[in-house]
């Protein structure tokens, strides 16, 4: 074979790979800081779950557009707030499970985050940070912006050094539609623990901070307080707090439609 042939197809087969490679996806780099002390808006810049999904426009979400996200607090490692063998993230779940079940009876779609005892930051194996309570946190704001949810619904348990404090109390953004969510919540739900709480902004929440969609913290009783926990540990009476954030969201969702 000439020298000039040669060189010819040597220069043919760089012009190829040059435009195969101009047409293939770029990859964005990132760098993964290993400082405890960074927050969780740093994170935001790593890579996440969604970065490796390549979805055609026309593809179906197996879940029903507009569902209800309910987070069910803690998890496994993280049980919460304790008092003596009562667990916050069993209560948490309990309750989830009973609001998710008659949402669904009443046609309205909804979504738990977790279905067992376990902890959410499990699952989260994008995130940069070491911190576990980071990761949770960022996988329970990560599912929500994968799923098409409407609402978000973060189901907690309070403390109290004073064992006299009761009752429940929701917390929302500054967001208009935000603030009636928890208005709606905490009228419903006072009467049953003889309180007249107002619900209040959570401006520290990194939740409420950084959902997109209506977003509430709702602090269902104080398990320092023996009639809160009696309360939220009796399984029909679980059932009625259940109901009354469902009738609160059936009441919000007629105001909008």
């Amino acid at each position: 074979m000439s020298m000039k042939r040669t060189l010819f197809i040597g220069a043919m087969l760089l012009l190829i790979f040059a435009i195969c490679s101009s047409s293939l996806p770029a990859q964005a780099a990132y760098l993964i800081p290993n400082d405890e002390s960074e927050q969780m808006e740093n994170v935001e810049h790593h890579a996440r779950p969604e970065n490796n999904l390549n979805l055609s426009p026309n593809t179906k979400h197996i879940f029903h557009p507009g569902a209800i996200l309910i987070d069910a607090g803690h998890g496994g490692i993280d049980g919460g707030t304790v008092h003596g063998n009562v667990l916050e993230k069993d209560i948490n779940l309990a309750i989830a499970r009973k609001l998710y079940l008659l949402l669904r009876s009443k046609g309205i779609p909804a979504v738990l985050n977790r279905t067992g005892d376990y902890a959410l930051s499990d699952d989260n194996r994008w995130s940069a940070t070491r911190s576990r309570h980071r990761k949770d946190l960022a996988q329970r704001r990560q599912l929500a912006k994968e799923l098409p949810v409407s609402m978000f619904i973060s189901l907690h348990v309070n403390w109290s050094k004073n064992s006299r404090t009761r009752g429940p109390i929701v917390l929302h953004s500054e967001e208009g539609r935000s603030s009636l969510l928890a208005h709606l919540i905490q009228q419903n739900m006072n009467p049953s623990f003889n309180t007249r709480h107002d619900c209040q902004i959570g401006p520290t929440f990194y939740l409420l901070r950084k959902m997109q969609q209506p977003a509430v913290i709702v602090e269902m009783g104080f398990i320092s307080n023996d009639a809160d926990r009696a309360m939220l540990t009796h399984s029909s009476k679980q059932s009625a707090v259940a109901e009354q954030m469902c009738n609160a969201i059936m009441h919000y969702f007629a105001t909008f439609s």
